[in-house]
């Protein structure tokens, strides 16, 4: 790499070069792209809600065959064996644990004591303010125009809001704060960094490239879409989530129930299969998510294997019966560099940038 090191509070904390994190995406953030990010100076974080436990132990040796550098691996809090991968982390050293539902304190705290940097993603200034008052180390904020589970509110208002919910009074956040929804270059970055964010988080431009081991094909239809060509829907499981149209999400948005509800069904039945999850476990489950919420029974069966409808789609190159979460800065990428090529192209455009404002500022 060529390009000058740019140093944040966040890079400091989790010992990279350049403020750049590639987000744990879901049959996406496998070894190999994020050992690639790791090599090329950023965070690559290793995805592991669609991991069993043996496949996410073989990830991270892989990954530390593949590099020395940093990176971390994001969990669900809620997991089942949550107890286990953290203790998975401690004995690997794994230098960060990101988060996309927000652990509790004392779960927090144990990661800490063993020096794992603690980093959840939130979605409101509140949710910031809660996760720093249990000791997170930095939050990776989302605005709605990130790919996947997203908010409403876009990033150039969600960011400085939660900027200014966690100022000190010498005017930096009390801890480092990540933009995320809708980054994919340099100019990107430089305008994180002057709202207050001390780095940038992507992923679908991280999916976008050539360490990616997503199917060529599917990388070709990203890159064939447009700045209106996601949606984000709350008919594939029930939440906001941002995905590329696709046949299937065509079928859920038709407001066809009775096509929207054959497509989770059969969906749910190769899940099944796919797991060997039994009905009656499934029932139970649903039973339980209907009394706690407002979701129809169709987004219940469509929650319960929307991993499977994302492996549809991301690794077996499905295209048309699978779910593609996708930020809307789809429309704005049209190539597929590899993760090195990405980040000095990016450092080199946020260097240029902050050198054209540093004019602006000269003296006469």
């Amino acid at each position: 790499m060529t390009a000058p090191a740019l140093r944040t509070r966040f890079t400091d904390l989790v010992g990279i070069e350049y403020p750049i994190v590639q987000t744990g995406m879901g049959w996406v953030s496998g070894p190999r792209l994020t050992a690639a990010t790791a090599e090329a100076g950023g965070l690559g974080i290793l995805a592991s809600a669609t991991m069993t436990y043996p496949e996410l132990e073989a990830a991270i040796a892989k990954t530390k065959s593949l590099t020395g550098k940093p990176f971390g691996v994001n969990l669900r809090a809620d997991a089942t064996d949550a107890g286990e991968r953290i203790d998975l982390l401690i004995r690997e050293k794994v230098k960060v644990a990101s988060f996309a539902l927000a652990p509790k304190a004392e779960l927090i705290a144990k990661l800490k004591d063993h020096g794992i940097v603690v980093i959840p993603s939130i979605g409101a200034a509140k949710h910031a303010v809660k996760v720093a008052s249990w000791g997170a180390d930095a939050v990776i904020v989302q605005g709605g125009e990130g790919g996947g589970h997203t908010g409403g509110v876009a990033t150039s208002l969600l960011l400085p809001s939660v900027i200014d919910a966690l100022g000190g009074p010498d005017g930096q956040t009390s801890i480092p704060v990540v933009a995320a929804g809708g980054f994919f270059d340099g100019r990107g970055l430089v305008a994180a960094l002057a709202y207050g964010a001390e780095g940038v988080a992507m992923g679908t431009r991280f999916l976008l490239t050539s360490d990616s081991a997503v199917p060529e094909s599917v990388k070709q239809e990203y890159l064939q879409r447009g700045l209106a060509d996601t949606v984000v829907s709350t008919k594939v499981d029930g939440m906001p989530h941002r995905v590329l149209r696709t046949e299937l999400v065509n079928a859920l948005e038709s407001g066809s129930k009775v096509r929207a509800l054959a497509a989770a069904a059969r969906n749910a039945n190769e899940f099944k299969q796919l797991t060997g999850m039994k009905w009656t476990t499934m029932l139970r489950d649903g039973r339980t998510m209907r009394k706690s919420g407002e979701r129809t029974w169709q987004q219940i069966i469509m929650a319960g294997n929307t991993p499977m409808l994302l492996k549809a789609g991301l690794v077996d190159g499905n295209t048309d019966a699978g779910v593609l979460a996708s930020g809307q800065v789809v429309g704005m990428i049209e190539d597929l560099p590899s993760c090195a090529e990405l980040i000095e192209s990016i450092m080199s455009q946020a260097h240029a940038r902050l050198g054209s404002l540093r004019a602006l500022t000269a003296a006469p």
